[in-house]
């Protein structure tokens, strides 16, 4: 019966339905066909549980912030700032694009949203500036993948909760991987910059450079209220959830670009966006109920210890696999389906939760940028008109470097679990 379901699984995958309604399909199938009635009688309030938590209270309050933040001018004057500040090197437009990114993600947390927001911006601008424009939408796309890392991240919030994971702890893990990865895509541009030539802008002047330093401080003060209210231990991640709209809601009217009448806009967008990730859990949740009645879990367990003890090779098994998944399934999908799967086994090969969180996470997010169903770039070929083939191609030097970065991070533990550790000291 179990084969059944997963047969139909991978059928209605290929036919393209949604995953949350592949996943309550697929649930209810095997219920009805195993004649399961007193597990179906138990069904809602398993797929309710998957909602009763409090650290999903910071998924909506993030998005509102995203939101307030798009509607009122953050993005444009993040952009500018870098562009003064590096656009005067040569290819220093892809450079800025990278930075620029950087600075959203502490924002946005979201790198699906982020890919479509700067596509509009910055893949329009590079072409007038003489880039390829499949260049530019790939550099657009992969430096997007750094919002799920730097905090605030959907995927760390949704991981802490499955697992018990300390949020904040997740949220400091991700500094250094997120910063690590930039840097990773800016050397990929210098090598291409150097075969290439890429042009450069005017430099600008050091009055330029001031006023659009002043503009940016207000922006600015989102990442630095979160983190520092974070590591002063004078709010939780989901209470700085709720800062965030504050002072993003303030910013907007300080900037005379957030209006009273878009406010009904944003909030219907925030209330969409966070029903697709309820929904999603809702189900994933009973999927997960499925699995864990099946033993499903045990089972991967016993089949990975008998490959192997060693938590090196376990890390690398992990790796192959989720980017395989990543391929295929929606990051929140695959995560709030595989991490029950995968956390018995954590305490068998001694691995700490939190560096397992930004492992996955990170493998999750690469899967953004693979083909076939990696959804950014289907986005970005959308927003920025480039065949999606030829994304696909311009995508692979970035690709690679990525996981590259996330071997590192690996097998470096204490690069991940450095800002945690010292704020327990």
């Amino acid at each position: 019966m179990l084969l059944i379901v997963i047969a139909l699984f991978i059928v209605f995958l290929l036919l393209g339905i949604p995953i949350s309604l592949v996943l309550a399909m697929t649930s209810l199938t095997y219920l009805l066909l195993g004649d399961l009635t007193t597990l179906m009688s138990s069904a809602p309030q398993k797929m309710f549980s998957g909602l009763d938590n409090f650290g999903l209270l910071a998924v909506p309050l993030f998005m509102l912030a995203g939101e307030l933040m798009n509607g009122g001018g953050i993005t444009k004057r993040l952009v500018a700032f870098a562009k003064v500040l590096i656009g005067h090197y040569r290819g220093g437009l892809a450079y800025v694009t990278v930075i620029a990114n950087m600075f959203l993600a502490s924002i946005l947390g979201s790198a699906n949203a982020q890919a479509a927001m700067m596509s509009k911006v910055m893949v329009p601008e590079m072409e007038k500036e003489g880039y390829p424009r499949d260049f530019s939408a790939a550099i657009t796309l992969a430096s997007s993948i750094v919002a799920p890392i730097i905090p605030p991240s959907m995927l760390f919030i949704i991981y802490g909760t499955l697992t018990g994971a300390s949020i904040a702890d997740l949220f400091m893990a991700g500094i250094i991987p997120g910063i690590l990865m930039g840097i990773g895509f800016i050397i990929v541009i210098g090598y291409m910059n150097y075969k290439h030539q890429f042009p450069k802008s005017d430099r600008a002047s050091l009055r330029d450079v001031f006023r659009t330093f002043l503009q940016v401080i207000p922006a600015m003060l989102i990442p630095f209220t979160i983190i520092y209210g974070i590591l002063g231990g004078i709010f939780t991640p989901t209470e700085s959830a709720a800062i965030a709209c504050v002072i993003a809601f303030i910013i907007g009217f300080v900037y005379r670009e957030l209006k009273l009448s878009s406010i009904p806009e944003i909030l219907v967008n925030t209330v969409i966006n966070t029903a697709i990730i309820s929904y999603l859990i809702v189900t994933a949740n009973l999927f997960g109920f499925v699995i864990a009645y099946e033993q499903i879990p045990q089972l991967v367990a016993e089949s990975m210890l008998s490959l192997s003890e060693n938590p090196l090779v376990f890390l690398l098994l992990v790796n192959l696999f989720l980017l395989l998944v990543g391929t295929v399934l929606d990051g929140i999908a695959a995560l709030i389906i595989l991490v029950p799967v995968m956390m018995p086994l954590l305490a068998t090969y001694q691995i700490d939760p939190v560096h397992f969180g930004v492992i996955i996470c990170i493998n999750l997010t690469i899967g953004l940028l693979t083909p076939p169903v990696g959804t950014g770039l289907f986005i970005v070929s959308s927003i920025a008109k480039v065949k999606f083939e030829r994304l696909v191609v311009a995508i692979m030097p970035f690709l690679a470097m990525a996981i590259v970065i996330l071997l590192i991070l690996t097998y470096w533990e204490d690069a991940v679990m450095w800002i945690p550790n010292l704020m327990k000291n």
